[in-house]
């Protein structure tokens, strides 16, 4: 008697547990997931996972939620190997110019950042350089250097402030040291920022406040 409602006993609690499967299933059992960088070529999603933090992969993914094509020209950029200015742009010689301004990039995330110094030398001759210095920069698309009137610009808006922004040409490289000429009739007094801009999609990676 008391084997066969051990039996009856054990056959309803299977019973049970085979119609209730799908509500304890995932205690027991793991779910993994791995879903691809949305409209990423297949030969770059390993490159996305194994060369980028994950800050930097949760920034691409979330920009991805408001612009798939800017997220994935960004992520192919980033992936891109850096690209080093040789070591031939020196200095001017200080003997004949002087620094009339001179400031720091500053990081804005995980994914749009410069570090180094900007500054503008007055050559002898009424031309201008402006120097890169020390500097490093995330690699993004169609990066060029631009002077804004604005302090510390975000936008696209803010860069062309009074459509006095002035673009000094692309970005050499986003490694070493970079000069680039400014033109004589360009009145700095108008100018408050060195911007690092991404002209395909409008953003700014970086700024030095003059």
């Amino acid at each position: 008697m008391r084997l066969r409602l051990t039996l009856i006993l054990v056959g309803a609690i299977a019973v049970a547990a085979t119609f209730t499967y799908p509500y304890w299933r995932p205690f027991f059992v793991n779910t993994i997931v791995d879903e691809p960088f949305p409209g990423l070529p297949a030969d770059m999603q390993a490159a996305f996972l194994q060369q980028l933090t994950p800050e930097q992969q949760a920034a691409f993914l979330q920009m991805a939620d408001t612009d798939r094509d800017m997220a994935v020209a960004m992520v192919a950029a980033a992936l891109e190997a850096p690209s080093t200015v040789p070591d031939v742009e020196n200095p001017p010689d200080s003997s004949t110019t002087v620094s009339v301004a001179t400031a720091s990039f500053k990081r804005i995330d995980a994914v749009h950042w410069a570090q180094g110094k900007a500054i503008i030398y007055q050559l002898p001759d009424n031309r201008k350089i402006l120097r890169l210095e020390d500097f490093q920069a995330a690699n993004g698309p169609d990066l060029h250097v631009l002077l804004s009137a604005s302090e510390n610009p975000t936008t696209q808006e803010e860069v062309e402030l009074g459509n006095l922004d002035f673009e000094l040409g692309p970005l050499k490289g986003n490694i070493g040291n970079q000069n680039y000429e400014i033109p004589p009739e360009v009145d700095l007094s108008l100018y408050n920022s060195v911007v690092i801009y991404c002209q395909k999609f409008h953003v700014v990676f970086s700024t030095a406040t003059l």
